[in-house]
């Protein structure tokens, strides 16, 4: 029997204030004028390339690049692998839509790969799929925060010459075995929206080793020629191709947004620590409820729990819409993929009519009963432990 729990009042929306330091950095810039990136006096660094040198040494990669949106960031990451109008170009059937929207931008046709019971790319579907396309790109999107087996994953990409691009818009501080989300493909993409781990309403990082693809990047977002301007670029003489060959994409991050991600960087690690403390809250609260099945983490996998996933695989249609309905009546916003219809943040495959239409029975059987849960930093460890209570009675009832 699970605990009656009272109504939540909290939002699931509200995010917390920017440090101080922040705020001081953005008035700092505005008061200068000087918005643009490459509007700097001459020996000035600029907070934008203070961003990509910081981002870069946290992430521990070569190279970093800030862009306007992490939609972006795959975009040029995309263009700059070499992608055109009509490549195939795997990625995840569960993901949200600027991961196939990226690749429809480019001009490239997505493939979907099916997904298992824990949220993760299917392998064996995965080796299927690029037989069976000949696709030689994967934009891999570990979506919500879930890490598949990435030592496999590489292997078999390696194996078969599949270059992966990570979007880690849901993983920036998470690791396999001990290694950052984002250094296992050729190219990461991060997001910094306002629901992602560091917030500039919108935003983008792309990183990666490879000097060629950096070069690429830099072009393609618009670097007027002043790459030796950026932070943590390469060298001149990565860009002797690259100058000229990649069209200007205008999808440069501004001073502002810098301004104020450079101090959300710095306390980075203490809030992934804060975020795993909320998630272990509300995960074990589920464990045990009536209906509810918790999405597994791999012992490899060290996460950021800023949103948390469970499956009812035993309900119905009209119990997924009755649990749904009942957490909103006591103040908990879940989101269900299993809907017909997007909705907010969440979407499913068949709503996306910019991608021709695949078969995919496993993944659509494993959406039909997942929710999907925020956990923002502004709830308390008191605030997770009411939720997860709320969410169990509702669950037992419906259930029953």
């Amino acid at each position: 029997m699970v605990t009656v729990a009272s109504q939540f009042t909290g939002s699931f929306t509200q995010q917390e204030a920017l440090p101080a330091g922040a705020v001081d950095a953005a008035v700092a810039v505005l008061q200068t004028g000087r918005l643009h990136r490459y509007n700097l006096t001459e020996d000035e660094i600029g907070e934008v390339s203070a961003l990509e040198s910081e981002y870069r040494d946290w992430q521990g990669c070569g190279f970093c690049l800030a862009v306007t949106s992490g939609g972006q960031a795959m975009q040029i990451a995309l263009r700059a692998c070499g992608v055109s109008a009509g490549d195939p170009v795997l990625t995840n059937a569960f993901t949200l839509a600027p991961v196939p929207g990226a690749i429809a931008a480019v001009g490239g046709k997505p493939v979907l790969v099916e997904i298992t019971e824990d949220l993760r790319l299917d392998f064996d579907d995965l080796e299927q799929k690029i037989e069976a396309s000949g696709a030689r790109v994967l934009l891999l999107s570990h979506m919500r925060g879930h890490l598949c087996d990435m030592d496999r994953l590489v292997q078999i990409c390696d194996a078969r010459k599949v270059l992966v691009i990570e979007d880690c818009a849901h993983t920036m501080g998470a690791s396999w075995n001990g290694r950052r989300s984002g250094n296992f493909g050729k190219m990461a993409c991060f997001s910094t929206q306002t629901y992602k781990h560091m917030n500039s309403g919108e935003g983008g990082l792309l990183t990666t080793d490879d000097a060629a693809l950096a070069a690429r990047a830099t072009i393609l977002s618009g670097s007027y020629m002043q790459y030796e301007r950026h932070g943590a670029g390469p060298d001149a003489e990565a860009f002797a191709a690259a100058r000229l060959d990649m069209p200007n994409c205008s999808a440069r991050m501004d001073a502002l947004r810098a301004a104020i991600l450079r101090p959300q960087l710095a306390v980075l690690d203490q809030s992934i620590t804060r975020w795993n403390e909320r998630y272990q809250i509300v995960e074990r609260g589920l464990r045990g409820a009536p209906g509810i099945t918790p999405i597994t983490r791999p012992i490899q996998e060290q996460p950021v729990g800023s949103s948390i996933q469970f499956r009812v695989p035993d309900f119905t249609d009209a119990q997924c819409q009755t649990l749904l309905a009942e957490s909103a009546a006591r103040g908990v916003d879940l989101k269900w993929f299993g809907g017909q219809d997007p909705s907010g943040f969440t979407s499913a495959h068949g709503s996306w009519r910019y991608v021709t239409p695949q078969n995919l029975p496993r993944t659509d059987a494993v959406l039909a009963t997942l929710f999907d849960m925020r956990l923002p930093l502004t709830f308390s460890t008191e605030d997770c432990a009411l939720v997860a209570s709320i969410l169990g009675n509702v669950a037992e009832t419906v259930a029953a």
